[in-house]
């Protein structure tokens, strides 16, 4: 019950997808300064590139550049992963793209994007890293992959963002119908749900100080999200002390969604 061991990730290796920003380097930083030896990948080589440069200052993070919207972009990460690996403790799948216009003029383009990149890509990521994840799972100690949903699947949006909602809605239940099939393989699959952080995702909105304001009004805890409220769960989750969560989606956000449902 010691609790520096309950909450203890260090020497485990982790996988953030989307990590060279925004929450999947909040998610990145927490792993990587408690020890975990963190691979972090993104579309744009010399921004993961550089958040790799800056995270390896706290602990071991390697960077591995790919475009996870194409099979030949998330087949090439894999072959790289294996290539250094034979074991992977943690898999966040973060990386996520929204789009946003009004009914009546959304595009097919704009389905086909965030569903391909929110949804379909993390099943096949986790897919093809089963061996993996087998690997260094046991049953104190299951493989954990952690999906990044949002609020925005769980409540209904103020804007028109029609794809966005869908694809986390979608991975919510994903992430509980993934958790069933990969219990008895010593893997849990689970969902975060952020609410509002400071992101590029967010940054139109959070920019605005009324409509900062406003959010930060109406949230019951008063404020926007900061690193360690994220980094915190998904450590909780790839812990000890988070082992026997299985097939959830934990809201990290102040209560917004409780109140706005």
């Amino acid at each position: 019950m010691d609790l520096t061991k309950l909450f203890d990730v260090s020497g485990k290796v982790a996988i953030v997808t989307g990590g060279s920003r925004g929450i999947g380097e909040m998610i990145a930083e927490g792993l990587v300064t408690n020890g975990v030896r963190t691979y972090i990948t993104a579309r744009k080589a010399d921004a993961c590139n550089a958040t790799a440069a800056r995270l390896s200052e706290l602990g071991e993070c390697i960077s591995i550049p790919a475009d996870m919207s194409s099979a030949e972009g998330l087949a090439a990460f894999v072959e790289a992963f294996r290539e250094r690996e034979d074991k992977l403790h943690i898999l966040v799948n973060n990386a996520g793209a929204a789009w946003g216009a009004p009914m009546g003029e959304f595009p097919e383009a704009g389905f086909d994007k965030v569903l391909d990149i929110n949804v379909k890509a993390p099943y096949m990521l986790t897919q093809a890293l089963l061996d993996p994840l087998s690997a260094a799972a046991t049953a104190d100690d299951p493989g954990r992959v952690i999906m990044t949903g949002s609020i925005d699947g769980i409540q209904v949006p103020m804007g028109d963002n029609f794809s966005y909602s869908a694809s986390k809605a979608a991975i919510h239940m994903l992430a509980r119908h993934m958790a069933k099939f990969l219990a008895d393989r010593n893997i849990t699959v689970n969902c975060i749900a952020p609410g509002p952080f400071e992101s590029k995702m967010m940054a139109y909105v959070l920019e605005d100080e009324k409509m900062r304001a406003s959010i930060e009004g109406t949230n019951p805890r008063g404020r926007i999200g900061t690193p360690e409220d994220v980094a915190g769960t998904v450590i909780w989750l790839s812990s000890r002390a988070g082992a026997y969560i299985n097939g959830v989606t934990v809201p990290i956000d102040g209560g917004i969604s409780m109140v706005n449902s």
